[in-house]
């Protein structure tokens, strides 16, 4: 990644109040890059964004992907060369309970930014992040590829895999020769800041500082855990390559730790159990009357590994104790939380250069 390039660069975010795009906001920012982030606001209490003030150091736009003409206007105003597109309904749990709002996010919000940047001449590079639950899964244990079948049994996986269709679509009908438009799918993303309901950590952190303990449910599910900043430095390769070298990269990318980090959801809780509370913290949860998640989630990143020359850099533990220092750190003397995830962010660059 060349730092030098985001300088003086036109970013534009979607969905940057939430857990990632608060990490990518701040990574941005202090690359220099000229950062406008539209989204709506926390729904989280605490979330990253409020609690690190991240709104006074990146130009910041509460609106909603699905109000076609304000996006339309804010995305004119801020002029963007680069836009990342991480607004979204992103919990599997949450789209069972409410599958029109997770479609009309995930798949009409998707719409709806293609179809603005069709008149946005200053744009030049779109990555569309999207899961890496967006492949159909036939629960055989294989890591999935690039070219793999998409579908998604649960209304979540199957927006991202239709907004995968809708970006693939618009790509290949209006920005042929002019955009260069690339899809990422991440693997599931551990980290400091990261407050959503129904996910692991954010759940057992929670629990833990109300002295009480986790209910566990699918522990023996396998996931292809990665720090935060692992995927974000991907999108950011892409962009680079995207915006320098074009439509060569218009393409759809994973982006995920190496096979033997790939752990179940027991192994990686009784770590942070271990680095974070103590030990004998959770149990699992023995009422299997409960929405379909997959089981089994692997992917194949040798096309990102060979083309772009990414990899994953952190060992599942260094990610775990990271997650652990940021949270304690949160919870702990009320240090200076900006400072200390730019240490982080400081500290993760450092792997990249070697």
């Amino acid at each position: 990644m060349d730092k030098e390039f985001w300088k003086n660069k036109n970013v534009f975010i979607t969905g940057h109040t939430g857990f990632k795009g608060s990490w990518l906001s701040i990574w941005l920012n202090e690359l220099g890059a000229n950062v406008t982030g539209y989204s709506l606001e926390p729904i989280n209490n605490p979330s990253m964004f409020q609690s690190l003030s991240i709104d006074k150091k990146v130009k910041t736009v509460f609106g909603d992907i699905r109000n076609y003409d304000d996006l339309k206007s804010q995305i004119i105003i801020a002029e963007p060369e680069i836009i990342i597109h991480m607004a979204a309904q992103a919990l599997v749990l949450d789209s069972y309970h409410n599958p029109i709002e997770t479609y009309q996010t995930n798949v009409m919000g998707t719409v709806n930014i293609l179809n603005v940047i069709r008149e946005v001449p200053s744009v030049k590079v779109f990555i569309n992040v999207t899961s890496d639950k967006c492949y159909e899964n036939k629960e055989n244990s294989k890591a999935f590829k690039e070219s793999d079948m998409l579908g998604g049994a649960d209304p979540y996986s199957s927006s991202k895999a239709c907004s995968e269709l809708v970006t693939a679509s618009y790509r290949d009908s209006f920005f042929k020769n002019t955009i260069a438009i690339a899809t990422a799918r991440a693997g599931n993303v551990i980290g400091g800041g990261d407050w959503a309901s129904n996910r692991i950590i954010p759940d057992f952190i929670k629990k833990i500082n109300k002295n009480q303990k986790i209910l566990v449910r699918n522990p023996a599910a396998i996931r292809p855990w990665q720090f935060v900043l692992e995927p974000l430095s991907g999108y950011l390769l892409l962009a680079e390559k995207l915006f320098l070298e074009g439509l060569g990269y218009a393409e759809s990318w994973n982006f995920g730790p190496d096979n033997q980090d790939d752990k179940s959801v027991e192994w990686l809780i009784s770590e942070i159990d271990k680095e974070y509370g103590g030990g004998n913290n959770f149990e699992i949860e023995l009422n299997e009357n409960h929405f379909y998640e997959a089981n089994h989630l692997q992917l194949d990143c040798s096309k990102s590994k060979k083309r772009l020359n990414w990899s994953s850099r952190l060992p599942i533990k260094k990610s775990i104790s990271m997650t652990c220092d940021w949270y304690k750190n949160f919870y702990g003397d009320n240090q200076d939380m900006y400072a200390f995830t730019l240490k982080q962010i400081k500290q993760f660059e450092l792997n990249l250069e070697r």
